[in-house]
């Protein structure tokens, strides 16, 4: 069974449909236990980085992710990803989960933001959720801000935006897309069906 983490920032109901199609039984959560009882862990997001860790902390939802990231299959989507990393750029006053030691940046001033439509993802390790997608398949994206993890050994992928940025990561049982894979149609299928068979 799949955790559903419903933190009112996520596009929970696109991502739900998506996982279904792919043959996962899903269960929207909202609480420690249902982390718990989980197999694996989707941490979706859409919106503010801020608001999306208050709301976490509000459901006291924080030390069990942390722990779960750690034991289970546990994939961040968008700010879901962003969440992972210890501080971000948009609330520079708000702690984030601290799985992943590093930060997340803004695009720089002269690029259209936020980033949006399909892009290439560069594999940049053989990871499990890359099984059978081609190198430099298009993703749909939907972002102004990127992670940058402190260990570079944890990217599994980049993206060029005018810079190159961190658009996929993997570390042990943590997976994190900076791409919407619910939205990108054939690979973005791949990528969550991997994750379900993992």
């Amino acid at each position: 069974m799949i955790a559903l983490i419903n933190y009112e920032a996520g596009n929970i109901h696109s991502v739900m449909k998506a996982l279904e199609k792919c043959g996962a039984t899903v269960k929207i959560v909202n609480n420690p236990k249902g982390i718990q009882k989980a197999d694996k862990i989707l941490l979706p997001g859409v919106g503010a980085f801020g608001r999306a860790m208050e709301a976490l902390h509000r459901l006291k939802l924080k030390e069990s992710l942390c722990q779960a990231a750690h034991e289970k299959p546990f994939l961040g989507i968008c700010v879901g990803l962003q969440l992972l990393f210890e501080s971000s750029e948009e609330s520079p006053d708000v702690e984030g989960l601290a799985i992943l030691k590093g930060h997340v940046k803004r695009f720089p001033e002269g690029l259209k933001i936020p980033h949006l439509g399909w892009n290439q993802v560069a594999q940049r390790r053989a990871s499990p959720l890359w099984n059978d997608i081609p190198d430099d398949s298009f993703f749909c994206f939907a972002n102004s801000y990127y992670g940058i993890p402190e260990d570079t050994s944890v990217i599994a992928g980049e993206t060029e935006y005018n810079i190159s940025f961190v658009s996929s990561i993997w570390k042990d049982t943590l997976f994190g897309c900076q791409f919407h894979p619910e939205k990108s149609q054939k690979w973005g299928l791949k990528i969550l069906e991997n994750f379900i068979n993992l």
